[in-house]
């Protein structure tokens, strides 16, 4: 990734590759809140490699900070665990994300700010103007202007009392029904026995 792409590093580390088993990347950095686009690919080596292989994993990649929040699920890592290791080590990956911004609010009105995001992705096989085969790794994101809001509230009273009166109706239903069978059969029996009934 260039400076110039992605408009400020945060930190960024060079690191030879093992062998040629292949490279992590982890890191942040920060973003304008308008449509771009941060990539990964060999395109700025001074001597192209003869065999790029642009398979990969994506174990994370997330915007904002991460809500860590019980009862909400929602896309806040929607290309965590995507496995590209099948694909054509030759083609470039084309991932594109529609990040949506999301506010959290707790009981006590405390706001927290992340991201959720969609993805479409597409695979294909880029050449230079040269000819050669030069695979990248893209990720086009867009900015939605609407913004997702979760608001955490407390059940009122009401709402506990209604789920009680209707648990103990419910008893009291089922209890009459099988209080109604029972009196309906042994009313029967009885009528059987006494030979009213062939």
């Amino acid at each position: 990734m260039g400076r110039h792409e992605v408009g400020h590093i945060d930190n960024s580390m060079k690191i030879p590759l093992n062998n040629g088993a292949g490279c992590r990347f982890e890191g942040q950095f920060s973003i304008n809140k308008v449509p771009g686009n941060f990539h990964v690919s060999t395109h700025s080596a001074t001597a192209q490699p003869q065999n790029p292989d642009m398979t990969h994993i994506i174990h994370k990649l997330s915007f904002g900070d991460t809500l860590q929040v019980q009862n909400v699920h929602g896309a806040f890592n929607a290309l965590g665990g995507a496995d590209r290791l099948t694909s054509n080590p030759l083609a470039s990956h084309d991932y594109i994300l529609k990040i949506v911004p999301t506010v959290y609010e707790d009981k006590n009105g405390k706001q927290r700010y992340s991201y959720q995001y969609t993805v479409a992705n597409k695979e294909y096989v880029a050449y230079s103007h040269t000819g050669r085969i030069i695979p990248a790794i893209w990720f086009r994101y867009d900015l939605s202007p609407i913004t997702v809001k979760y608001t955490e509230r407390r059940q009122p009273l009401y709402r506990f009392i209604t789920t009680i009166c209707a648990i103990i109706g419910g008893t009291f239903t089922v209890a009459g029904i099988l209080d109604s069978c029972i009196f309906t059969a042994s009313e029967a029996w009885k009528k059987i026995q006494l030979g009213k009934i062939h």
